[in-house]
């Protein structure tokens, strides 16, 4: 009995093995079936043309730890303390002042004379930057141009007969297809991680004029500057961010597209700068309720804020209250998409815009203008009126503004100022205590009365359009009463 078990229990093993022989083939012949990539004749042939940048700064430090609160000059152990934590009060203690502040980023050359790709953040403030090439070689490397905005940096080194990157054409991206990166994340050079394009087009914040390439490609610190390559050999990005909530890899990778990079390349070789075109407006996404409130189908387009003074917007004729919905021929989706698309249009150009106002839509021609150096749109904190009036209807308690309110305003305009909001339609509409109402269902507010009497007017069960100033700039809001109030 125990030889049969013994036979038999062989058996079995022989046919489990012979079973999972045969299932690693089948995963492998499926494997090979679905055709997934081999990097390693791209990797070989294109790898020599990326390169490590370093950078160091001097940067002022007090480098003492603090002397222990509460125990004063002359104390027992003072002279103990003073070895230790140094004496604060004297000059020339030996400690230095100024230290070495070191990182690491990743590059490439795209000609063979010496110019080499990275990002701004990889080398901004530097005193000094070092490229070191595949073979080991290391150059002092000189700027000849840092773009903000776009996040792009270009530099050039005493070098010819360098290896070089094919470029390619990020607008050809698909989602879904494969992208290799190689970088030095966390010093290790030419390191090669890979995956697919997860999005594009992509807005992040206060990175308005990127569409960036979103990815899952492993990108971690350090791969900032190296390049993104497709399946042909070619740079379609440039490694630029990532998010996270620990400081690492989630999958979740950004790359600034080569046809935007190369696009601030040229000017940066032309002028040392890159101009940009301007609307002069602020926009916001159009929301299912605010598009209800401005008789929209669906809710696309981005929504106009604000004119600035002065600006292209409005010798266009552009309203608060607009919602543009496609520019230059192409379909506006969301706000996001809307920077983009002005900001690689050329300075000067008049560019057919397509509105929705009041529900009709309206054909404008703008004569884009140059975005400004400094473009900070931020309004200042308001102060509380004296005078009160409670606004039953949507639970409110509102002010005349005060004259330091009337100054964050643009010439011309007033408002009503929030001083509570209670439990009600404009708690519900997003409203807030410190918001300026300055425009309720397309008619602007003039004072308290003013807006007690277009409140009154308003009818239950239909949303319409509130606009509000607050410190970090004007917004819209869909407002609704309910029958009961």
């Amino acid at each position: 009995m125990r030889n049969l078990m013994t036979v038999k229990g062989r058996s079995f093993i022989a046919f489990t093995l012979m079973f999972f022989a045969a299932s690693i083939n089948s995963s492998w012949a499926a494997t090979n079936a679905l055709g997934l990539p081999d990097f390693t004749e791209l990797v070989k042939k294109h790898s020599t043309a990326v390169v490590n940048i370093s950078t160091s700064q001097k940067v002022k430090r007090d480098v003492r730890p603090q002397r222990p609160h509460g125990i004063p000059p002359g104390a027992p152990f003072d002279d103990f303390l003073k070895r230790f934590f140094g004496d604060r009060d004297k000059e020339g203690d030996g400690m230095p002042d100024l230290f070495d502040a070191k990182s690491l980023g990743s590059g490439f050359i795209i000609s063979d004379d010496g110019y080499v790709l990275t990002n701004n953040h990889v080398i901004k403030e530097a005193d000094e930057i070092i490229v070191r090439l595949s073979d080991r070689r290391e150059f002092v490397a000189e700027v000849i141009g840092m773009d903000k905005r776009s996040d792009v940096a270009l530099l050039k080194i005493n070098a010819d007969d360098l290896p070089v990157v094919k470029i390619g054409e990020s607008n050809a991206l698909m989602v879904g297809e494969w992208v290799l990166a190689i970088g030095s994340p966390f010093g290790f050079d030419h390191t090669v991680t890979a995956g697919i394009v997860s999005a594009k087009g992509r807005s992040l914040p206060n990175e308005n004029y990127v569409p960036f390439i979103q990815t899952d490609v492993a990108i971690n610190p350090g791969n900032s500057g190296g390049p993104l390559f497709n399946l042909d050999g070619e740079v379609v990005g440039i490694n630029s961010q990532i998010y996270s909530r620990t400081g690492g890899f989630m999958g979740l990778s950004f790359a600034i597209p080569m046809d935007v990079a190369m696009n601030v390349v040229d000017q940066l070789k032309d002028t040392g700068h890159v101009t940009r075109g301007w609307f002069g407006i602020l926009i916001q996404d159009v929301t299912r309720e605010l598009a209800e409130s401005f008789e929209m189908e669906k809710p696309i387009g981005a929504l106009v804020a604000k004119v600035l003074p002065e600006s292209p917007a409005e010798a266009a004729g552009i309203k608060v209250g607009d919602v543009i919905v496609a520019f230059n021929g192409k379909e506006v989706v969301s706000s996001s998409a809307l920077p983009p698309m002005v900001g690689s249009t050329r300075v000067g150009e008049k560019i057919e815009t397509k509105i929705i106002r009041e529900g009709k839509s309206i054909t404008i021609n703008v004569k884009i203008g140059e975005l400004p150096l400094e473009d900070d749109l931020k309004v200042s904190a308001t102060e509380e009126a004296d005078k009160t009036v409670e606004i039953e209807r949507l639970a409110l308690v509102v002010s005349e503004l005060a004259d330091e309110q009337k100054e964050i305003l643009e010439e011309g305009k007033s408002g009503v100022y929030i001083d509570s909001v209670g439990r009600g339609a404009a708690g519900r509409a997003g409203i807030r205590k410190g918001d300026i109402i300055v425009m309720l269902d397309n008619k602007n507010i003039d004072d308290v009365n003013g807006f007690k009497e277009i409140v009154e007017g308003l009818k239950a069960g239909r949303s319409v359009p509130v606009l509000v100033q607050r410190r970090s700039g004007p917004v819209f809001l869909a407002l609704k009463i309910s029958d009961e109030e």
